[in-house]
């Protein structure tokens, strides 16, 4: 049994899975599971752009004793995924149990994974929460470790194996951020959510250090998001070398040489727009998207309909929030004016902003960034009433104190 972790993504990834012939099990706000081979685990990280991370789930049983849990350990296969050569780090939570102590859960299982030649990783300061143990940071393990998460409830011990590694959203090539940093699954979703699939122009005019744009020039190319990068099953002594180089030439094979529609990515700041340009470099798509500098209103859309995605401000970390009214209303009145009959998709923190768009937006998914809880939006842009934008009728009047960009 697998299990993909992709918080507030779960659906996308589940669609994905089914693109590669998998079919999901259980789908819930935390991730989806599944059944596949150590082959479909290796796809799994090959393909997928939704999800944080690749589990293995190697043991499920019951233990309300420590007997038990040590004894019921000891018969999972550790030897195919653990070696000495890679230190191991525990992750640990204990909820309703028996066995309430995670750090003598912890302690436990460690023995076990010594006993079966495997070795353990230095001690990291522990988490805030008290149900957590021997914890490694959010982001997983280092390069060089395995992370094992432990998790008993309600005395049921659950042991899965992470087989990526960093993150899935690093991808390799976002190396430079700007404000509001955009996750690269988090870009890619927004681009499913909204309905993209390569079948029109792309657009976005707050483009940042250009994930959205890199991650739609990736989707319109067929491209692999793993393929470049390293992942901890790569370090298991089962590894499989032949087969991951037969699925990354296979994935190579399917990829276009170039975007087959125009993407077009701009932003008012110098700086982002260099970190971009940088970006797409690195993430070998430069040719692919039409990148400059200028303002929201100068924006100079490619013949539609096309998509225009962004992530705007949200009024949390970056801009006051009534400063950000203006922008959001001006967001609304250029893709009235200049993109009839597109659809747009924004990422936002806050209804009350997105509604100053005077857009006729819905929800198509609701996750987190940063922290942050956010939705993404999106709309079908009229074009009777783009007609009408574009003469000066139905111009939504100036709230007092609001002045145009």
């Amino acid at each position: 049994m697998l299990a993909v972790t992709a918080p507030g993504l779960a659906p996308l990834a589940s669609l994905e899975l089914r693109a590669q012939g998998i079919t999901p099990r259980d789908v819930d706000v935390e991730g989806v599971s599944f059944r596949t081979s150590l082959v479909g685990v290796y796809a799994a990280n090959l393909w997928l752009r939704t999800a944080s991370r690749v589990l293995v789930r190697i043991g499920a049983f019951r233990a309300d004793s420590f007997h038990e849990l040590e004894r019921r350990a000891a018969r999972v296969g550790w030897a195919r995924y653990v070696g000495a050569s890679t230190p191991v780090r525990l992750r640990v939570t204990c909820r309703k149990s028996r066995l309430y102590h995670s750090d003598a859960v912890a302690e436990r299982i460690a023995g076990v994974v010594t006993r079966a030649g495997g070795s353990l990783a230095p001690p990291r300061a522990p988490a805030s929460d008290a149900g957590d143990a021997i914890v490694d940071d959010v982001g997983g393990s280092t390069e060089d470790e395995q992370l094992v998460m432990v998790r008993l409830y309600r005395d049921q011990c659950t042991i899965s194996l992470d087989s990526s590694g960093a993150l899935l959203h690093r991808r390799g090539y976002r190396q430079e951020t700007a404000k509001a940093p955009l996750r690269e699954t988090l870009a890619a979703a927004a681009l499913m959510a909204a309905g993209w699939s390569a079948q029109g122009p792309l657009l976005d005019p707050m483009c940042g250090a250009g994930t959205i744009a890199i991650e739609g020039a990736w989707l319109a190319r067929h491209r692999a998001p793993g393929l470049d990068r390293t992942f901890a099953f790569m370090r298991w002594p089962g590894f499989d070398r032949l087969v991951w180089d037969e699925l990354r030439t296979a994935a190579r094979s399917t990829e276009q040489a170039a975007a087959p529609v125009v993407i077009q990515a701009s932003d008012r700041d110098a700086g982002a727009v260099a970190a971009a340009r940088r970006n797409a470099e690195r993430a070998g798509v430069a040719g692919d998207i039409d990148l400059s500098q200028r303002s929201l209103s100068a924006i100079e859309p490619p013949p539609g309909p096309g998509w225009l995605v962004t992530n705007p401000p949200y009024g949390v970390r970056v801009g006051a929030h009534h400063r950000l009214r203006d922008l959001y209303a001006q967001l609304g009145h250029i893709a009235r004016a200049k993109c009839p009959g597109w659809t747009v998709a924004l990422l936002a923190a806050d209804r009350e902003l997105a509604r100053q768009t005077g857009l006729p937006l819905v929800r198509k998914l609701r996750t987190v960034n940063g922290g942050i809880p956010v939705e993404v939006l999106g709309a079908a842009v009229d074009e009777k009433g783009a007609r009408r934008e574009r003469s000066g009728e139905g111009r939504r009047p100036a709230a007092r104190g609001e002045r145009g960009r």
